[in-house]
């Protein structure tokens, strides 16, 4: 699977937020993460020039670089990042590198620039107007990165994908979303996403509009669809949460969920159940399963907002979160 499949820990749907750039003269800093992809329209002049949907610096005149500082909306280890300089293309960076750093609490944009940082993508070059992906091999979590362009220009997003990994020490293990990305849950396998990533069923916080979830294709044979997750750690889930807000003439008529265990055997916790648009479905679990995977069936198509798998981790569970944090420190 492409790292750019995996969520973007950088995103503003997700918390993130760009704390520090050094010049923003052209273009706010705060564009680096929007969500949405980057546009443009033709002759639209502001008092600076023309307006562009990305962060750009002034023409630099003496020696240095330009640098913007984020903070990852979801701490984790970094997969990849996309330099993408959408519509630059006389004002682009030749080259960009990207740092990541960790560090404890809430620190201020200068205890940032202080920071001791690691490089987790060296001087690289740069196309224009392009999504330029790299991959990265740094197995730490990191909690802030920054994006240094030589020697100035414009970037119309930072993408920066990967794998979420929680911190235990504000969690309760005895009662949280196993199934939630941001407790280190991830997509397994999915059957279709035509309008829109499965990711956005597992994402933090409720959908504010239909495109912030799952939706397939509809469907012109007898099958159905559905997506598989590999949850946080193993666990037992007690409590089903399927949301379907904002999905009006397109949610699906019925859903069903199973989980398997590490013997890899399934089994069903909640039976072909009719859904209703708009709304939010919670099911309690009869006979509840120690379970590492799960699989939501959607029937025979439609869209999801969110799923939730409320829930306690196993002992082992609970050895192996602790324990997927500790080892990723830097």
């Amino acid at each position: 699977m492409s790292f750019e499949q995996s969520p973007d820990l950088a995103s503003r749907r997700f918390g993130g937020a760009v704390v520090w750039a050094n010049d923003e003269f052209f273009a706010e800093r705060e564009n680096l993460i929007k969500p949405a992809e980057p546009v443009y329209q033709t002759y639209t002049f502001g008092h600076k020039g023309q307006v562009y949907d990305g962060w750009e610096t002034r023409r630099r005149r003496e020696q240095g670089v330009d640098q913007a500082i984020i903070r990852l909306g979801m701490p984790g280890v970094i997969k990849g990042v996309v330099v993408d300089t959408a519509f630059f293309t006389g004002n682009y960076p030749p080259f960009a590198s990207v740092e990541g750093c960790s560090v404890e609490g809430y620190p201020s944009a200068g205890e940032l620039v202080a920071a001791d940082w690691v490089t987790v993508l060296p001087k690289s070059t740069l196309q224009g107007d392009t999504k330029n992906p790299f991959e990265v091999t740094d197995t730490r979590r990191y909690t802030h990165v920054r994006l240094t362009i030589y020697p100035d220009g414009g970037v119309a997003r930072l993408r920066v994908h990967g794998s979420p990994v929680a911190d235990p020490r504000f969690l309760n293990l005895e009662h949280l979303d196993l199934a939630a990305l941001e407790n280190g849950a991830e997509v397994a396998g999915c059957s279709n996403m035509f309008y829109s990533s499965p990711n956005n069923l597992i994402a933090p916080g409720p959908a504010a509009v239909m495109g912030e979830g799952w939706e397939t294709a509809r469907r012109r044979d007898d099958g159905n669809d559905w997506v598989q997750i590999r949850l946080a750690a193993q666990g037992i889930v007690h409590l089903i949460e399927l949301d379907t807000s904002h999905f009006k003439g397109n949610a699906p008529g019925w859903a069903s969920v199973s989980v398997a265990g590490p013997s890899g055997d399934w089994s069903q916790l909640l039976s072909r159940e009719r859904l209703q648009p708009d709304t939010r479905h919670l099911f309690r679990v009869a006979e509840p399963h120690e379970a590492t995977q799960a699989r939501l069936d959607v029937y025979p198509d439609g869209g999801m907002a969110r799923l939730r798998l409320w829930g306690e981790l196993t002992e082992g569970g609970r050895e192996l979160f602790v324990s997927r944090w500790e080892d990723r420190l830097p």
